[in-house]
């Protein structure tokens, strides 16, 4: 908690990272969290690892020892053989109570309005678990307009839109969002004019904080602190929104 608000950071990672050869520990996670006032993350495998079992395992085993602190997702590579996939997925969820999903599109590149992708979406749907997706770098299956083909086909599946696109493609987040009451955006490498362009059209009650890069959290934390925003909708963004979302 910090300055009397609850917050739940939907964007973290833990593991070793092979694309940037980043690692980062379950441990450091949440002394960093600490630090900050962050009561609880959702904890996301990088997108790029040479085991996404074990990474999914070291992820498991964090929430388990952590449960009022750590959410976990899965995320791993679409284009192994899809049973492989499926049956991935529905281990993390029933060994270790994962409860979201990650796409990563810019090393992940499947085509989301693609009926032969649709085994992703039904994945995260059979599972009940929430489908966070990146957008904004990563074009052209990054973009955010691309998910209202599945948040449409599939209307009982939650998404969130990681990044809010970007500062390029943040104005294609609201009308994802203005589509499809099942989109959610989360708010992580905006400016903070760019999340106030947002709050202009998306209600608060549809929009998260996240960090994505531990180095970030305190600026992206700090800028829905200091944003001109009423006791209401500070609260959704930092807490409420997500705790909806993930429970």
């Amino acid at each position: 908690m910090k300055d009397d608000y609850r917050i739940y950071d939907t964007h973290t990672h833990i593991g070793h990272a092979r694309h940037s050869g980043r690692v980062v520990t379950a441990d450091e996670l949440l002394a960093r969290m600490d630090s900050f006032g962050v009561d609880k993350s959702v904890v996301i495998p990088y997108p790029v690892v040479t085991d996404h079992r074990a990474e999914h395992d070291l992820i498991g085993q964090a929430v388990r020892a952590h449960p009022d602190r750590l959410v976990g997702a899965a995320c791993l590579n679409p284009f192994v053989p899809e049973a492989e996939f499926r049956d991935e997925v529905r281990r993390c969820v029933e060994q270790w109570g994962f409860r979201a999903l990650k796409l990563q599109p810019k090393f992940q590149a499947i085509n989301p309005i693609s009926p032969r992708s649709d085994f992703f979406f039904e994945t995260a749907v059979e599972h009940d678990l929430r489908l966070i997706v990146h957008t904004g770098d990563g074009v052209p299956f990054s973009l955010p307009s691309l998910y209202i083909v599945p948040a449409q086909k599939f209307p009982e599946l939650t998404i969130v839109l990681g990044h809010a696109g970007g500062s390029v493609f943040y104005t294609e987040a609201i009308v994802a969002a203005l589509q499809c009451a099942n989109i959610f955006i989360e708010l992580s490498t905006l400016m903070p004019h760019f999340v106030g362009e947002i709050l202009g059209h998306v209600p608060p009650s549809r929009l998260m904080v996240g960090s994505d890069l531990p180095e970030d959290l305190e600026m992206e934390i700090g800028k829905v602190m200091a944003m001109s925003l009423d006791d209401e909708a500070r609260r959704e963004i930092l807490w409420n929104t997500a705790e909806r979302v993930f429970g």
